[in-house]
């Protein structure tokens, strides 16, 4: 075979890929197979989703199941965000939050502590109340917040099992406002760092590494008072892309004009390639009273990133409790980089990168491409040992395991 992600980056190694019509199909596959890896939307960079046996869980039945009373809902791992946005909109209910994109999957979101932005919002993962998955033996495993174990599993990165519904915490539908400024300078925001990143129920911050920033995109709530200034930053006079001279029509729309959470929180819009689609990329999450020093520790190797960046992003993300999310106990910024296409080139810039960060305690998105090996990420993560042991008793057989996770997360058993 020669599947590759959906960047085209990374080509699967895998001999073949099944694809399961149903949860009894599903769980027989996964007790019979010796190695395995579940397949979601593709848009992870590396090898953190291959194995010499791929599942892909397309072909399950759909379940978005509302609950009002309970506000939340249950839904198929395999559902993508943008799906289950219309179909909360026919309730009349939201998510909290939502990623750069609404392509991709639930599972694989939550799985790899996917975020967007805001001081108060935490990661995907943090809205799950519940989980199912097949373990390894092929029964199922079934579990709420609160219970044993479950803040070990949510982060689970794909070794802890199949993950086959997710249930999420709802809140009443809201609309939000976009507005986009541009020409912010690094000592502005560096000086004002708290303020800026306030501005806005979710913010983001665009550059290239340049003289200054290139644009602030401010999203907040339609009921609370609209930004009409950003210290010395000046207003956009038309919709943007994020990656400077590529069409705007790909993107949520901006200018301050009121709409749905879920055509206002996400960066891209379904039905449009998100992004610039050929690219790679890499984020590095580091604690938020580290993150303007990171941030200037990092404009140190400018000559080095700009002829690799299409374009950056800093963010913030609350803090939580899910074992191996990159926001465990502490409040986060993330600072992501969409590189161009030239992996080796990458590669050599990230040895670098992650040297420049490491004095500040930066920890990979697990989804995206880095370097740091299991000797490093284990100093960043507490309960990595407590993660080890959990996986042992969930799959004792390591079926779930891959050479990545052992290389780049756990060590090898």
């Amino acid at each position: 075979m020669a599947e590759t992600n959906w960047a085209g980056n990374y080509t699967y190694g895998a001999r073949s890929i099944h694809a399961p019509r149903s949860l009894e199909e599903l769980q027989e596959l996964v007790a019979k197979t010796p190695r395995l890896r579940i397949l979601g939307s593709r848009h992870s960079f590396t090898e953190i989703a291959d194995a010499d046996e791929l599942v892909s869980v397309e072909r399950l039945p759909r379940q978005i199941a509302v609950d009002r009373d309970a506000m939340t809902v249950a839904v198929s791992g395999a559902v993508r965000y943008g799906e289950l946005a219309e179909e909360l909109a026919r309730h009349d209910v939201a998510l909290a939050n939502l990623a750069s994109l609404p392509h991709i999957a639930v599972a694989g979101a939550v799985s790899t502590a996917t975020h967007g932005s805001g001081d108060h919002n935490g990661n995907l993962a943090t809205a799950v109340t519940a989980l199912e998955l097949v373990t390894s033996d092929g029964d199922l495993l079934e579990v709420g917040r609160g219970q044993p174990d479950f803040e070990g599993l949510v982060v689970g990165l794909g070794a802890v099992g199949a993950l086959t519904r997710v249930t999420l915490d709802l809140e009443p539908a809201y609309e939000v406002r976009q507005h986009v400024f541009e020409g912010l300078r690094w000592e502005t925001l560096y000086e004002q760092f708290d303020a800026i990143t306030a501005s806005g129920y979710s913010v983001s911050v665009f550059h290239r590494w340049g003289e200054t920033t290139e644009q602030v995109w401010i999203k907040t709530h339609a009921d609370s008072p609209a930004p009409e200034e950003l210290f010395d930053a000046h207003p956009s006079p038309e919709n943007r892309h994020p990656i400077p001279g590529l069409d705007p029509a790909s993107c949520t729309p901006q200018r301050g004009a009121p709409g749905p959470w879920f055509d206002r929180l996400p960066h891209f819009r379904m039905g449009f390639t998100p992004s610039s689609g050929e690219e790679i990329q890499s984020e590095y999450i580091v604690p938020r009273t580290h993150g303007p020093a990171a941030i200037e520790a990092v404009r140190g190797l400018g000559r080095t990133l700009r002829p690799l960046i299409q374009v950056s992003e800093i963010r913030t993300i609350a803090a939580d409790s899910l074992w191996m999310s990159p926001q465990y106990g502490r409040d986060t910024v993330a600072i992501h980089f969409t590189w161009v296409p030239e992996q080796a080139a990458v590669r050599r810039a990230l040895v670098d990168l992650e040297a420049a960060l490491a004095p500040f305690d930066a920890r990979p998105h697990w989804g995206k491409l880095f370097l740091a090996d299991a000797e490093t990420i284990g100093r960043l993560y507490e309960r990595r040992g407590d993660f080890v042991r959990l996986l042992e008793r969930v799959d004792p057989r390591a079926a779930f395991r891959n050479e990545w996770l052992d290389v780049r997360v756990l060590g090898r058993p």
